[in-house]
């Protein structure tokens, strides 16, 4: 089924309408293989009065190219099949947060001047709306109240059901076997925010979108950016399907789909591969810092009743992370005896033996957790790189034809621990500029969003993120964690961002880490099955699926060139930074380290954090064909 096939069908079961008749079909011979026509039907309407424009041009058949190629000498080139596109007003890339407030705020713009035929259209990777959603989650809800001030309202039919009032909050710093309360900052005080699974905020946030128009397409993963004549961005391009991982097509193949729009809207999220190609093409880091990461393991559990607290909120810094290594963990009481908890560790960590993955199955050790989690069900896992480098790493965030929003660029509050907020005004900052900025426009030439980097500057994710500017670069001290506390309490509580100078992040996370021979090795205990568990154990739980038949989409160019710079030095640093066991180093005899590295790429949870990690950077994450990596549940 070709890509316009599938936005239909998926279209018509949305709207609850029969699909169209089938199109005339033209065989035509083009480039020595047949290919076929679509003569569209007309325009498929959907509610609120959005469409699919049924006007794309071509796909081949799927079987007399593949095995036109498959039987070829010469190497399969996709692009000498072209591609079929559909024109829209507004593409979002990403189905998360900041992607679904933007494309609610476009559409509720449009239908308010009464404008339905304004096409808003989403892409989303997932095979579902926050299937690869993770978070802790704590959310203030200033964004959404202005987005959707009734989302809570009992009176709402279609109001969020699970939201957990947040309630007493704790902030602790942990020995091995003992838990020292310290004061809460200010920043951290969760009074009228909420616990909620993120996962679920995402759906519920889809459905919100579908409601009042937005074409919101999950499954379809955008790889490729698309650039006009005069440099603009003109829209993206969805992944080929069907390719073997001999790089030959399969009876299965398909063309990927062009969507070519006035102002396309980057919301991947961290890291995202889309992202990384514009900040380069424009150089949108010119002005900036560098981008500093962690990576978040998360567990939710399914506690006793009796070892329920609804709403209670604990932090916690130390223990198990080394001095030099920032970090820290959470314990979040929400829903029906439900807990989650998890543990954030700084991607610039030094040591290359140590496993995010294994310091939070020592962090369920002890006590503090343990006594909650005892008894009780883990239900789900997932794991996540999120954004540290806060205020003096933001990019610029416009670009001629397009911009980042959320966490594309970057707009995490870390002393907060809180991103969600930003991340949806920011997509809600993004889409008022397009907005005005289409409907001043009487040209087709490119567009460029100077409102939104205006409105950026005078809102209220500047202000919060410049006034916490220094606590995050101020654990680079050779005291550590001991070190940052301390600035960072003084930060808080007295200076409050009121100081002329601005720390730096050091280097990048990757030039952080130090040969192995130089660090001490860290040993971590056989997992019990009850409280810590192995790392394919929790895979499992992630509902990830990949088709294996495919390019590996985590590329490295030489295998055997990485494993000969790379395994020397760091000893298979990335089976230890990896918290899903994608990466080994085999026992190999014949190779001339001993070694030979293999990437289980079926295993990818989607984190990133190899593309982030890897010394020589020589890891280059992309995504899958669409629908495929994680299902996340409750995260």
């Amino acid at each position: 089924m070709s890509a316009s096939a599938r936005l239909t069908t998926r279209l018509c079961r949305r709207a609850g309408a029969a699909p169209p008749a089938a199109p005339t079909i033209r065989f035509q011979q083009a480039r020595g293989i047949r290919s076929l026509s679509l003569v569209a039907p007309g325009r498929l309407r959907r509610p609120h009065g959005s469409y699919l424009a049924a006007h794309t041009t071509r796909r081949c058949l799927s079987t007399t190219p593949a095995r036109f190629y498959a039987e070829a000498d010469d190497a399969f080139d996709p692009a000498s099949i072209e591609r079929e596109s559909d024109e829209v007003d507004v593409c979002i890339i990403g189905g998360g947060p900041a992607g679904l407030a933007a494309a609610i705020r476009l559409k509720q713009l449009a239908n308010e001047e009464g404008n339905e035929d304004f096409r808003v259209l989403l892409l989303e990777k997932a095979g579902e709306i926050g299937a690869h959603i993770l978070s802790g989650a704590v959310i203030q809800p200033t964004a959404i109240n202005e987005l959707i001030p009734d989302w809570l309202d009992e009176g709402n039919d279609n109001r969020f059901t699970g939201a957990t009032p947040a309630g007493k909050d704790s902030m602790r710093f942990l020995t091995k076997s003992m838990s020292i309360p310290v004061p809460t900052p200010p920043q951290m005080h969760n009074h009228g925010n909420y616990i909620v699974s993120l996962n679920e905020f995402t759906k519920w946030l889809g459905e919100r979108a579908e409601e009042v128009g937005v074409e919101v397409y999950p499954g379809f993963a955008a790889s490729e950016v698309l650039f006009g004549p005069d440099g603009s961005v003109k829209g993206v391009a969805t992944n080929d399907l069907g390719i073997g991982r001999n790089g030959k097509p399969k009876d299965s193949f398909e063309r990927g789909m062009e969507f070519h729009a006035r102002v396309t809207l980057f919301g991947e999220g961290c890291h995202g591969s889309l992202s990384k190609q514009v900040i380069k093409k424009f150089d949108l880091r010119r002005e900036s810092q560098p981008q500093t990461y962690g990576l978040g393991v998360k567990e939710v559990w399914e506690v006793q009743p009796e070892k329920f607290k609804k709403g209670e909120i604990t932090h916690s810094m130390g223990f198990p992370l080394p001095y030099d290594t920032y970090g820290g963990a959470w314990m979040y009481h929400f829903g029906d005896n439900l807990v989650s908890i998890g543990q954030v560790v700084a991607l610039d960590y030094p040591n290359p033996w140590l496993s995010p993955y294994g310091e939070f199955q020592k962090l369920k050790q002890h006590p503090l957790y343990r006594n909650v989690l005892e008894g009780g069900k883990c239900i789900s896992y997932g794991a996540r790189a999120l954004i540290e480098g806060g205020f003096q790493s933001i990019p610029k965030m416009a670009f001629p034809g397009g911009a980042l929003i959320g966490d594309s660029a970057g707009l995490v509050n870390v002393p907060k621990i809180k991103g969600t907020h930003n991340a949806m005004k920011s997509g809600m900052l993004a889409a008022e500029a397009a907005w005005n900025a289409l409907r001043e426009s009487h040209d087709a030439g490119s567009v460029f969003l100077y409102e939104y980097e205006d409105a950026l500057r005078k809102s209220s994710i500047w202000k919060e993120l410049k006034e916490v500017r220094n606590m995050r670069p101020s654990f680079h001290s050779p005291l550590g964690v001991y070190g940052g506390m301390l600035y960072s309490g003084l930060e808080a509580f007295v200076l409050r961002g009121r100081v002329p100078w601005t720390l730096r992040h050091k280097v990048a996370d990757h030039a952080a880490t130090k040969k192995a021979d130089d660090c001490e090795k860290i040993e971590y205990p056989k997992p019990d099955g009850k409280l810590t568990f192995d790392i394919l154990t929790s895979v499992s739980r992630t509902g990830t699926n990949h088709e294996e038949d495919q390019p590996v989409h985590l590329q490295v160019r030489d295998w055997d060139k990485h494993t000969a710079e790379t395994w020397p030095a760091f000893k298979g640093l990335e089976n230890r930074f990896c918290p899903a066991g994608v990466y080994e180093y085999v026992e190999d005899a014949s190779k001339p380290e001993g070694v030979r590295f293999q990437i289980n790429a079926q295993n990818c949870i989607h984190c990133k954090t190899c593309d982030i990690k890897a010394p020589n950077q020589d890891i280059n994450w992309q995504v899958p064909q669409g629908g495929e990596g994680p299902k996340y549940y409750m995260t």
